[in-house]
């Protein structure tokens, strides 16, 4: 034992912890069935189900379950060997490279009374003595997948937790004290009683065996079920219910006996006679749901309204409405609203209720498009309500505003929607809208490029005037439709009405910075101006060579070349140059482009810059996953040549102890020439990183939402690069591989977003330039099985709309509530009710 005592004393709190972990893995392997089958009889005691049976029955049950104990517990014991220190000395050794402890406790055998050999045994023990410094504790392996296949312990587990959740320690008292008519009952009278809360609450129901007798406090509609056994002994008084005494409903062997009541108010709940109690019920009465508005109220270019509103209720809401009405008081009565307007219902429309996670407290947005509506940017009053289960309804403030519509900048075409807002307004505007009309194109060359769309206007004028204030509801509306076309014809018509909106938002923008505009109005007329020549570009986009403007054509030499990431980045210097306050260079740079817009030409080949973007950025993700590959085999090399090492110490047993301190020292290497290895990947995740850099400041698709998404994901995927670089100098190979991943899943959502950028382009394209029936795309005609074209610019999905138009929100919402609705039914089968639950879990 001598030898023992060269173990350091910083093994003492290790080995201790490890010898206890031997215990509690050998005691878990031997005496699993015990505790199982005890914890079994636990849970069947606490739910009272021992009680309906006979004694026969009563005593054979217990006596089974005593035999089960009895002979597992034999079983365990002669299985059971009881862990020595030796035991969790080696086991602690294994766990430690080259078996440290088993060195400083062992003896040369050859050597003795030399000095180089002694020497050399003195280096390899002080050597050991370090290595034993990094001792920890090992845990216990208290898996009982081998011994226990079918995981009946966990069955054990379940039943002694539904027992103590859902049971009562009551049970545990007497096993004959259940519900039931057996002989036990009849002897003596005795009581149980359950509280079941509203089924909306999602709440448990309450024991009340379990609830000592004072104040208790319950929810409005909750249902109260008492049980008395054993003859007339004892009965139930209450003043909860605010209906007169009922009588009791008697079973037919008069021995059991049930009372329900409704909890309707405050009073008291009292089981008279032996072993009664006396409860207060304190009434908690349902909440009623408020909503509010949370936040201001915003509008897309194309005149979408979007208000955002806050909705909470204590136990969720199931419904809600919006009610919109005309502020009659509020509108300017002027020319075609002098005459009192046609009566009109409000508009009500259905609040979109939160289709993941609780709905009893989350925001949301009521998103619409009045664009078409008579009270496009009139003044109105909208009024929020919600409602939650029970009825009780909840109501916002009056929220007034002008009811959002989309802006036209055409003049005329911003005449057309006045007159046609005069027409839905009342029918007698009929001859003044026709009076205007004529008046304002009076002279139609000067308002007119194209004397088609005034001749199609005329011809609206003469069937309007010959329909006059006599005609029906549905004639209105169709004049109004019409109408409504015809100016966004004149709004979005060609591409010399988007020339001249570019111009008048440079104009505007001009006068601002001339004006010193607040930076607020800067902003919305720089906005303006992005629109105004991303349309002008879609539009120039469209027309072939012959459509081209003359000067365009004739005077090749003078006209610029640009591309949409060009003129992002003149705009963006353009806004940080007003930004900084420096207006006269703005102005000029503002100057130089227009010019350039006036002179310039689409690039013919967008097309196929966009796939070659698609390409090169596909390149640039497989020698990613490439790197990535290297890295991981790289570690795994690493892991393997330091486990083969540390096999091979331990297959050298005893004799091999003085080779052991220099294997130990490769190991602890772990990786070798790793250092340089992951110097070499490091330089290659440099080059992808200015790689994919290039890519994204050449990338398509600027402007537009897509673009930019995609742009932000290679920006992501840029950072994660960097990382990666960063561990792969420190050579951490795990941490590289991890920050790789997450570029990789980067730039898939970046190549996921320009596809839809390129798709959204050339679909605009096709429409526009008629090129319908120019037949398919290079590529498009190969197809999966389910219709999905293959390659690189290939759209992520089918061309199918899989809700042909329908309300995709408001369809989510109803199978929320469909699979609520089920998951509340009892008597569906409990493995139905559960993945319901998990489905509502989730989503």
């Amino acid at each position: 034992m001598a030898a023992q005592e060269q173990l350091p004393k910083s093994i003492r709190k290790p080995l201790a912890l490890t010898w206890a972990g031997l215990w509690a893995e050998r005691v878990t392997h031997a005496f699993w069935p015990v505790w199982s089958v005890l914890f079994v009889f636990a849970g069947l005691m606490m739910f009272g189900l021992f009680g309906p049976l006979p004694f026969w029955g009563l005593a054979l049950t217990v006596g089974l379950f005593g035999l089960a104990v009895a002979v597992y517990l034999v079983r365990g014991l002669r299985s059971f060997h009881v862990p020595s220190r030796e035991d969790a000395l080696r086991r602690l050794d294994a766990t430690l490279p080259g078996r440290p402890i088993a060195a400083l406790r062992d003896r040369p055998a050859v050597g003795n009374g030399d000095p180089a050999s002694e020497a050399l045994w003195r280096a390899h023990l002080a050597r050991m003595a370090e290595r034993v410094q990094a001792a920890k504790a090992v845990g216990p392996a208290l898996s009982q997948t081998k011994r226990d296949p079918y995981a009946l312990r966990y069955v054990a587990i379940v039943a002694v937790a539904m027992g103590l959740l859902f049971g009562s320690f009551g049970q545990m008292g007497a096993l004959s004290d259940g519900a039931g008519s057996g002989a036990a009952q009849a002897a003596g009278p005795s009581w149980e009683g359950w509280v079941e809360p509203p089924a909306h609450t999602r709440q448990p129901a309450l024991y009340l065996n379990d609830l000592a007798a004072g104040p208790l406090d319950l929810m409005q509609g909750s249902r109260i079920t008492v049980r008395l056994y054993g003859g007339d002994g004892l009965s139930v008084e209450e003043t909860i219910s605010g209906a007169p005494p009922e009588q009791l409903m008697t079973a037919a062997d008069a021995l059991v006996r049930t009372r329900e009541v409704m909890v309707q108010q405050s009073g008291t709940l009292e089981i008279t006679g032996d072993g009664g109690r006396l409860w207060t019920i304190a009434l908690r009465p349902d909440a009623a749901p408020t909503v509010s508005q949370n936040g201001e109220v915003e509008v897309t270019p194309e005149g979408e309204m979007s208000l955002p509103f806050y909705a909470e209720d204590d136990y969720g809401i199931v419904g809600g409405s919006a009610e919109v009405r005309l502020d009659l008081a509020s509108v300017d009565r002027r020319y075609g609203l002098e005459v009192a307007p046609e009566p009109r219902e409000a508009v009500r429309l259905d609040l979109p209720l939160s289709y993941s996670g609780s709905r009893q407290a989350f925001s949301e947005f009521l998103r619409e498009d009045f664009s078409k509506h008579p009270w496009a940017n009139l003044p109105v009053h909208v009024v929020l309500e919600v409602e939650d289960a029970v009825g009780q309804t909840g109501h916002s403030d009056v929220l007034a505003f002008s009811l959002p519509g989309r802006r036209f900048f055409d003049p005329m075409a911003r005449a057309v929607i006045e007159a046609r807002r005069d027409l839905l307004w009342n029918r007698e505007n009929t001859g003044r809208i026709t009076q205007l009309m004529r008046a304002v194109t009076y002279r139609p060359q000067d308002v007119f490029r194209n004397m088609e769309r005034y001749e199609t206007l005329q011809g609206i004028m003469v069937r309007l005037e010959t329909a006059g204030p006599e005609m029906d509801s549905a004639a209105r509306d169709a004049f109004a439709e019409e109408l409504w076309a015809y100016a966004l014809e004149l709004e979005d018509g060609d591409l010399e009405d988007a020339r001249e909106r570019m111009r008048e938002a440079q104009e505007r923008l001009t006068e601002a910075m001339r004006n010193g505009a607040s930076p607020e109005e800067i902003e919305r007329l720089m906005q303006e101006l992005r629109e105004a020549t991303r349309e002008f570009m879609q539009e120039l986009a469209e027309r072939n060579g012959e459509q081209m403007d003359n000067d365009a054509q004739s005077n090749s030499e003078n006209t610029m070349e640009l591309t949409q990431n060009d003129l992002q980045e003149m705009m963006d210097r353009i806004q940080e140059l007003m930004n900084e306050g420096r207006m006269a260079e703005a102005q000029q740079l503002l100057d130089q482009l227009m010019q350039m817009m006036e002179n310039m030409t689409v690039q013919q080949g967008q097309g196929g810059q966009g796939q070659q973007a698609m390409d090169d950025l596909g390149n640039t993700l497989r020698e990613q996953q490439e790197l990535s590959d290297d890295a991981f085999d790289q570690l795994n090399q690493g892991q393997q040549g330091q486990q083969g090492q540390e096999g091979q110490q331990q297959g050298q047993g005893q004799q091999g102890q003085q080779g052991e301190g220099q294997q130990g020292d490769q190991a602890q290497n772990g990786q070798g020439q790793g250092p340089g290895l992951a110097d070499q990947l490091a330089q290659r995740q440099r080059s992808l990183r200015n790689e994919l850099e290039r890519q994204r400041r050449n990338l398509p698709g600027a402007g537009t939402e897509e673009g930019e998404a995609a742009r932000r994901s290679l920006e992501d995927a840029g950072r994660s690069m960097d990382q990666a670089e960063d561990a792969l100098r420190d050579n951490d190979l795990g941490e590289a591989i991890d920050r790789q991943a997450d570029a990789i899943e980067s730039m898939r959502e970046g190549l996921r977003s320009l596809n839809d950028a390129l798709e959204g382009e050339q679909q605009g394209q096709q429409q526009a330039g008629g090129q319908q029936g120019q037949g398919r795309p290079s590529g498009e005609g190969r197809e999966d099985p389910l219709g999905r074209r293959e390659g690189n610019g290939a759209p992520m999905g089918t061309e199918d709309e899989l809700l042909q138009g329908e309300d995709v929100y408001r369809r989510a919402e109803e199978l929320t509530d469909e699979i609520r609705r089920r998951s509340a039914e009892t008597e569906r089968p409990e493995e139905e009710r559960d993945y319901l639950n998990r489905l509502l879990d989730r989503f």
